[in-house]
């Protein structure tokens, strides 16, 4: 028997993408799946547009609520879903016919994989105006330390979301799937890839994504750093001040900032404090 996939679809304002994106979960060649289409009190035609979907096939289903932002809509899925893996997919978002027929067996078959993505093809208006591709690469949390290399429909357990508590609802200017990897993957669960283009993101002159770049960058990246502030202490050696200092002077990647002439200072000095916590390390 197929293992079941919950496909979660929050909408906000995006009725008008939904027949593109709900299209292409009823063209997966795996057939194993349900779709939430949660309406996340939108002021749309998003309830007409989905109950359509409903009405054509039974594995789309309807969830209503009070708007709550993108997290809180997620968790409402989720919480109304019967699948053992979860796959998030926004409104606006599109998936390649084989994205399930890919992606499933490595989560069937990998015990200690935690997610399991792919490669994204960045798109406006049509999938065949392309104007960006990603290959994304990385075995663990250390991958995501300060970039978020997967897309947000990306496939998981079900158990996972349990185990953490779900997407974080208090994340409301994005990147709260990003949180929600380290969150699942710091533990000791792996990350994994199909190097296949099965994923189209479309990209819009105004996002979430946009929006937290331009305004939020900074005091969302903080809050994801001092919520796992275990894992960058650990791999760092440093304290947390110190070690935002260094990242808001050299952002761009974990091979600048550990290069920096900064961080090798800042080796020299918290050197006491990382052979001290290593004596008490059990």
């Amino acid at each position: 028997m197929s293992t079941l996939v919950s496909i979660i679809v929050p909408c906000y304002n995006q009725a008008h993408f939904l027949k593109e994106s709900l299209q292409s979960v009823l063209e997966q060649t795996y057939t194993a799946w349900e779709c939430i289409i949660v309406n996340d009190g939108s002021p749309d035609d998003t309830e007409s547009q989905a109950m359509r979907w409903c009405e054509k096939d039974d594995r789309f289903k309807y969830v209503y609520k009070e708007n709550g932002g993108l997290s809180s809509a997620r968790n409402a899925g989720i919480q109304n879903c019967e699948g053992t893996f979860i796959l998030p997919l926004d409104a606006d978002d599109m998936l390649h016919m084989s994205f399930l027929e890919k992606l499933v067996p490595v989560l069937e078959n990998g015990v200690n994989i935690g997610v399991v993505s792919c490669n994204s093809i960045f798109f406006e208006d049509s999938i065949s105006n392309v104007v960006n591709k990603r290959e994304p690469k990385g075995e663990s949390y250390h991958a995501l330390l300060f970039e978020n290399i997967m897309m947000a429909s990306s496939l998981y357990r079900k158990e996972s979301w349990a185990q953490v508590g779900g997407y974080d609802e208090s994340m409301k200017h994005g990147l709260e799937d990003w949180e929600f990897w380290i969150a699942i993957t710091k533990g000791g669960m792996a990350i994994s890839f199909v190097d296949e283009y099965l994923f189209y993101y479309r990209k819009s002159k105004t996002s979430m994504l946009t929006e937290t770049v331009k305004n939020h960058l900074e005091e969302t990246s903080k809050y994801v750093y001092k919520k796992h502030q275990e894992i960058y202490i650990d791999k760092f050696g440093t304290t947390m001040d110190y070690l935002f200092y260094l990242i808001k002077k050299h952002r761009t990647s974990e091979d600048n900032l550990k290069t920096s002439l900064e961080y090798k200072i800042g080796e020299v000095i918290t050197k006491p404090f990382r052979l001290v916590k290593g004596l008490f390390r059990f």
